[in-house]
């Protein structure tokens, strides 16, 4: 059964969150409290009113061969690492893309999907044919997310930068891509290209342009949460082997992902 707590409610009894150790604590109780953003497709989204998306589907797996069930906390992306550092809950599955300065403050887990950034645009749009060609554009960008980030640093070497609007979530982004009060949004491949699938209206801009990059889970870096790291990893790689991680990322991406399967150095 999926379970879906309140925020307030979290944050309440944020402070039970933090125990001696997140996954003894997880099986005896039989629940595992996991923040993510559900403005985030085809990670976590709403879809006639019912919560959806890849991560659910993965966390539910992952609990299942480990011994917990989930509980879903919906929180603006902004609020959700600040929520995990103060102990609100045990665990993110935003996913959120992996940084050198991340690693330094976060413990993440294997990556599930390429998260490498690009640009999406209305489908008629013919002025924007390729990234350069937003340059004295407007784009709209997730505030406080490492994608916003990439964008920055490639807006500086545009000839005539871009006009950039800040959205608390991807989805309030496309709704003004949508309006045109805006020209593109930058984001991670799977999020556009799966919105660029299931609304015509509209198209990735080819190639991407930013550096390659992942999506990963996280959890506290501390001797807490290290032992819930190092069992989803392990469970991560029997799914690699099995075949049950492509499977989830075909369905929900269109096609398996390449994606390291040991420690790698991020390249943001």
């Amino acid at each position: 059964m999926l379970k879906i707590l309140a925020a307030a409610l979290v944050f309440a009894i944020g402070s039970q969150a933090a125990h001696a150790d997140v996954l003894s604590d997880a099986k005896a109780s039989g629940e595992l409290k996991i923040a993510t953003e559900f403005h985030f497709a085809p990670f976590a989204y709403l879809v006639d009113g019912q919560y959806a998306g890849l991560n659910l589907e993965l966390m539910d797996e992952v609990g299942k061969r480990l011994g917990f069930e989930v509980s879903w906390i919906d929180l603006p992306w902004a609020s959700v690492l600040p929520g995990l550092e103060a102990g609100n809950y045990d665990f993110v599955a935003g996913p959120a893309m992996v940084t050198r300065e991340r690693q330094s403050r976060y413990a993440f887990t294997l990556p599930i999907a390429d998260a490498t950034v690009g640009l999406i645009k209305r489908e008629n749009d013919g002025s924007i044919e390729k990234p350069e060609d937003v340059a004295g554009k407007r784009v709209g960008l997730q505030r406080g997310s490492a994608q916003a980030d990439e964008f920055r640093a490639f807006n500086e070497t545009l000839p005539e930068p871009a006009t950039i609007t800040e959205y608390v979530d991807f989805t309030q982004s496309m709704a003004d891509l949508a309006a045109r009060r805006v020209d593109a949004v930058a984001n991670s491949l799977p999020n556009i290209a799966y919105t660029a699938t299931q609304r015509p209206m509209f198209a990735v801009v080819e190639p991407t342009f930013g550096k390659p990059a992942y999506f990963a889970y996280m959890a506290r870096n501390d001797a807490e949460s290290a032992s819930l790291v190092e069992a989803i990893n392990e469970t991560l790689g029997q799914m690699h082997e099995d075949g049950s991680l492509a499977a989830l990322q075909t369905k929900w991406f269109g096609a398996p992902m390449d994606v390291p399967t040991g420690d790698f150095v991020p390249e943001l």
